[in-house]
């Protein structure tokens, strides 16, 4: 077993899972009925330890038992969560996350716990109270009572078995000494510490005959599984006796149980063959099961959850074990096993995808020109196999946004703490589907809004009340698609953008003449120019002028467009709209003069001749079955030379909510469109978003449609652009 590849698995899911206990803290306020949600976060910290047992990492092990002992509590109501015991919960999954993070860099782990996470345990404590001191309380996470330090580590020997033993009432009455038991397990090793466990009842309950102790011993030992369990055989009826191997032993019984020959047998089986458990703890933990199943009238508990329940062994043993039980199932299943591949992988199968769609146009092109009907049509069905594995290879990088939508809960839930101020989150779409390597990008656009929002929308709870809102905030993120693109909005409900202190500030810094009268699209999008802040005072949070400037410069990377919508006193709504994928597409080819340029075919509405809808010439309008619409040609945009075509033709364009029309000279029909990034000289070009590769080895430019959108609606002199590009 190569424990490295293992190893960086457990990160990986580790990494997961402390995702999904995040998730359901920030919702446990919010529940009516959190069980669910304390269920969710006690399992990935107890799936966290036991995994991290296997690979000997001590210090997450003991951050994780003691946070597992408190979550415990909390399942069994025995401790009431407030909103700062949640906190501090978050804070120790922070703290949980960067010592896995760490491990990347410190594969061997730690052993022994940092300040911080002796700190955040010792924050614990008061959950770690006794039934009676804590009862069904609100626990208070701060002061520390007298007690251990759950920090301190676990003073164990270097291969310590863990016996704990609670021993029957009827023991001494049936002559048995549990001491002789403590004598004899003197000779087979050293006992390194001996905790002793009194439960007295009180009053006339108490029978001195009866045998009321309990015993948590740490041995260490040579000794095996049998010979441990040997030693209680004449106690073992009436008691219940838990060995729990060491580190070292469990990794013997996980090697063991790996190397095992082929088995589809049951995990009782597996698990006597390679002693890790006795037949008596297989036979107690049936019984439990039989119980529990005429209590419930079916089935309730699996085999495995009991025994780990019981502590009879392991989780990382009975994980083993049932790996090696489900090898014959999955052989016949293979098809519908799930994978996980490395993002680097996929990104490189798509550009290998690209290149063959680039290939399989040169060949349809070459087989066009040899006239060989055959030909012909054996790279037509090439060509659309192409298409198939495009769109499947596309498919593979798709994520869902909600992930990264999620992420914001707690953005939002630390920043309304820290500036005291009431925020809900709404979350909308977060099933909508788009590049994973647009979702990369956008999360740093994304929290710099939610940050701005937050500090300079959404006002104070006196303020909301003098203007006559709710108490609490409203933050809203959701995504949807829209022709060909996804749309992403993040909206508040605060006071709304300043029109006056805006232009105010423009007119400081000279983006805007004195008087000069600009409509409220314009005005808004001067937040966006560098250094550009209106507010009052600086802040961790926000207030110097950085951070707007990013947010645009990263949405134009993304071929993406950036509006803003406001309304004083009620809100504002920021939208995003970006290309679905970054690397194919389906284009609609056009020509002008002896050039080739592409546009997105999703973008395409419909494509008509100039001259019987010619509104104005002068104008450059084009009536479209009464709908008056704005055109430009990309001969004059570009300043293509030559005379121009006796026939024009119009490529209806949509972008949003605004359509407008872009005359060429011919319609060359659809084409498979490879995206390739232009070079630094042509990166600020405008109305051009990239490049691709002709079926004849021709260059053909990418239009960037928003802009030619915009341009087309502008007023006055349209900008032309360098002939240079041709």
């Amino acid at each position: 077993m190569d424990m490295d590849l293992a190893k960086q698995t457990f990160i990986q899911e580790a990494l997961e899972l402390l995702a999904a206990m995040e998730s359901a803290l920030l919702a446990f306020e919010d529940q009516e009925d959190p069980t669910e949600s304390i269920n969710a976060i006690f399992r990935a910290v107890h799936t966290i330890k036991g995994s991290a047992g296997l690979f000997g990492l001590e210090g997450i092990v003991r951050f994780a038992h003691t946070l597992e002992t408190v979550l415990d509590r909390v399942r069994n109501h025995e401790v009431t969560l407030n909103h700062a015991a949640i906190s501090h919960l978050l804070e120790c999954h922070d703290h949980l996350a960067g010592m896995i993070g760490d491990l990347a860099t410190h594969p061997d782990g730690s052993a022994e716990l940092d300040p911080r996470g002796r700190e955040l345990l010792e924050g614990l404590v008061p959950m770690l109270a006794g039934p009676e001191d804590a009862g069904h309380a609100v626990v208070e996470v701060g002061s520390r009572p007298a007690g251990p330090d759950p920090a301190a580590p676990v003073k164990e020997g270097p291969d310590c078995w863990h016996l704990s033993l609670r021993f029957g009432p009827q023991v001494l009455q049936d002559g048995m000494d549990p001491l002789s038991c403590l004598r004899y397990l003197s000779t087979l090793g050293r006992i390194v510490h001996l905790y002793s466990l009194l439960q007295l009842p009180e009053g006339e309950a108490y029978n001195p005959e009866l045998c009321y102790l309990g015993l948590e011993v740490e041995l260490e030992t040579a000794a095996d599984r049998k010979t441990l369990e040997e030693v209680f055989e004449f106690v073992r009826q009436d008691s219940i006796i838990r060995l729990i191997p060491p580190h070292s032993k469990i990794r013997e019984y996980v090697s063991l149980i790996q190397e095992a020959g082929e088995t589809g047998g049951l995990l009782g089986d597996i698990l006597i063959k390679c002693g890790c458990i006795s037949s008596e703890d297989l036979k107690q933990a049936l019984v439990v099961q039989n119980e529990e199943d005429a209590a419930q009238g079916g089935p309730h508990r699996r085999l495995g959850e009991i025994l780990i329940e019981e502590k009879a062994v392991p989780p990382a043993v009975v994980a083993a074990a049932l790996e090696k039980q489900r090898r014959p199932q999955e052989r016949q299943g293979m098809e519908a096993k799930v994978i996980k591949v490395q993002a680097d992988k996929l990104d490189r199968l798509v550009d290998l995808v690209g290149e063959l769609v680039i290939a399989g146009a040169s060949a349809h092109v070459q087989a066009a020109a040899s006239k060989v009907a055959g030909l012909v049509e054996s790279t037509a069905i090439v060509n659309k196999l192409v298409e198939e594995i495009r769109d499947n290879a596309l498919s593979l990088r798709m994520v869902q946004i909600g992930e990264t939508f999620t992420r914001f809960r707690r953005v939002v839930r630390d920043l309304s703490k820290e500036m005291g101020k009431a925020i809900e989150l709404e979350i909308h779409g977060g099933d909508t589907e788009l590049d994973k390597s647009i979702v990369e990008k956008l999360s740093d656009p994304l929290l710099h809004i939610v940050r701005n929002a937050i500090d300079h929308g959404i006002e104070s709870v006196e303020v909301r009340r003098a203007r006559g809102k709710l108490d609490t905030g409203s933050l809203a993120l959701s995504a949807l698609h829209d022709s060909g693109s996804i749309v992403i909005e993040i909206s508040d409900d605060g006071g709304g953008l300043n029109r006056e202190r805006i232009l105010a500030k423009a007119v400081d810094k000279g983006l805007v003449k004195e008087g000069e009268t600009l409509p409220d699209a314009e005005v808004w999008q001067l937040i966006f120019e560098p250094g550009f802040s209106t507010a009052a005072a600086v802040t961790d949070i926000s207030g110097r002028g950085v951070g707007m400037d990013v947010v645009r410069r990263n949405i134009d990377d993304l071929r993406g467009t950036i509006d803003i919508e406001s309304y004083e006193g009620s809100g504002t709504t920021f939208r995003i709209r970006l290309p679905l994928t970054l690397a194919i597409i389906d284009g609609f080819r056009v020509g002008v003069g002896t050039g080739s340029y592409v546009l997105p075919l999703d973008l395409v509405q419909e494509c008509v001749d100039l001259g019987p809808f010619l509104e104005s010439a002068e104008n450059h309008l084009v009536n479209l079955r009464g709908e008056v619409l704005p055109f430009l040609r990309l001969r004059e945009i570009f300043s293509v030379p030559g005379a121009f075509p006796p026939r024009e033709q119009v490529v209806v364009v949509q972008y949003g909510e605004t359509r407008a029309g872009i005359v060429v000279d011919r319609l060359l029909g659809e084409f498979q469109t490879v995206i390739k990034p232009l070079g630094e000289l042509f990166r600020q070009t405008k109305a051009i978003g990239g490049s691709t590769i002709l079926g004849s080895g021709e260059v053909a430019l990418i239009l960037d449609v928003p802009q030619l959108v915009q341009m087309a609606g502008s007023q006055g002199r349209r900008p032309r652009l360098s002939p240079s590009l041709h």
